[in-house]
């Protein structure tokens, strides 16, 4: 055999062997109970996460493992896309979550938040498919209402996770208090400013695109905070996008180039705050400008190791992941009696100080990681 074909089967057999060895961890993961507020009405019709927790009856609590299914369910996960970190590890906590509970699960993402129809076709096709449960991460806080309507119209529950929406036929909402990551982040960079004897500070928003729940979230959590602050805080500027790293550092070199040396820090969403980087260096203001992040990665661990980025909230995707698929295995099961309106994962906060002994297993795939998108318990069985 010549050596070629030696160097090509050794580097088959080498991925045979990770991918068997990622499924078998994949399997034996396992999770503490997570902390969460469990909203109940009487709350707001119509109305988001937040006022649900503005309203509704809030019950502090922690969302343990649910017991395997007894049979193979079918659930559908409508996802904005799959271009970033989060919506990464999102995936990872779907898929190593369906393998444990012993169900189906098929991810279809969308081409980003600028393909709301693209979402609203697929969210059509789930429903003529008949799966047994559909979870969706809505591009809209109103345009998708429609469709979670005709869902549950046909006798199929309509599950949310972390994006938010204001319909009123979803089975339960999992998501973190949008509102809370942008006051949480918005107080990380109060308490910084205070840290450095600043009286007064400048920052802008990269927090993402537009119509998305989670950015008006972001943004009225920003501006909730900044009122509040015993830090003068003006807004220079908000740049709006889909949360993809090349369309976000042409926003944020517009804004660089637009203030300048008036800044003091950019906060950012998950894949927007890293855009900012290079733009920084690039204007030698990365010294000056301190990088701030609404949600937390992978990656991110590693830009705040560096000092690219000083902290970043953390909303858990791979926690909400996990409460979502468990709640609808437990629903389709038949064992909640009285099911909260809504469950907020608690956040968490990393930067310097904590970036080193924090637990990421709440909140993003292991490294190495690679992307699945679909789920078949029968074809795993050894």
């Amino acid at each position: 055999m010549s050596l070629l074909r030696l160097c090509l089967a050794a580097f088959c057999l080498l991925q045979l062997i990770s991918l068997e060895v990622q499924a078998a961890d994949a399997r034996e993961v396992q999770f503490d109970p997570i902390p969460v507020h469990a909203i109940y009405p009487p709350l707001k019709k119509n109305g988001s996460a937040d006022d649900a927790l503005a309203t509704g009856r809030v019950v502090d609590e922690t969302y343990p493992m649910a017991k395997p299914a007894h049979r193979p369910w079918r659930i559908a996960f409508l996802f904005p896309h799959v271009k970033d970190p989060y919506w990464v590890d999102c995936t990872y906590g779907l898929i190593t979550e369906a393998r444990r509970l012993g169900v189906a699960v098929d991810i279809f993402p969308a081409d980003g938040y600028d393909d709301l129809i693209g979402q609203m076709r697929k969210m059509d096709e789930v429903i003529a498919a008949r799966y047994d449960a559909i979870v969706i991460s809505p591009i809209s806080q109103t345009a998708n209402n429609p469709g979670i309507a005709k869902a549950r119209a046909q006798g199929i529950p309509v599950f949310e996770m972390a994006n938010d929406s204001t319909s009123d036929d979803l089975t339960i909402k999992v998501t973190s208090s949008l509102k809370d990551m942008g006051g949480n982040t918005t107080a990380w960079v109060i308490r910084d400013a205070r840290r450095r004897g600043l009286k007064e500070i400048n920052i802008a928003l990269l927090p993402g695109p537009v119509d998305a729940g989670w950015v008006m979230g972001e943004v009225a959590g920003t501006r909730a905070a900044v009122q509040k602050s015993p830090v003068k805080i003006n807004i220079l500027d908000i740049e709006y996008g889909d949360s993809d790293l090349i369309g976000q550092t042409r926003l944020a070199e517009k804004m660089i180039f637009k203030h300048g040396e008036k800044l003091d820090y950019i906060l950012g969403c998950t894949d927007c705050a890293p855009a900012a980087i290079l733009p920084l260096k690039a204007a030698g203001l990365n010294d000056k400008v301190r990088i701030v992040a609404y949600g937390l990665t992978r990656e991110m661990i590693g830009h705040i190791r560096r000092g690219e980025v000083y902290a970043a909230t953390d909303v858990k995707g791979v926690s909400q992941a996990r409460v979502v698929i468990n709640a609808a295995v437990n629903f389709l099961e038949g064992r909640i009696a009285n099911p909260p309106h809504t469950i907020l994962i608690k956040l968490g906060m990393v930067d310097r100080d904590n970036y080193a002994t924090y637990d990421y297993n709440i909140t993003t795939a292991p490294a190495g990681y690679r992307t699945i998108l679909s789920y078949e318990p029968d074809a795993s069985r050894q």
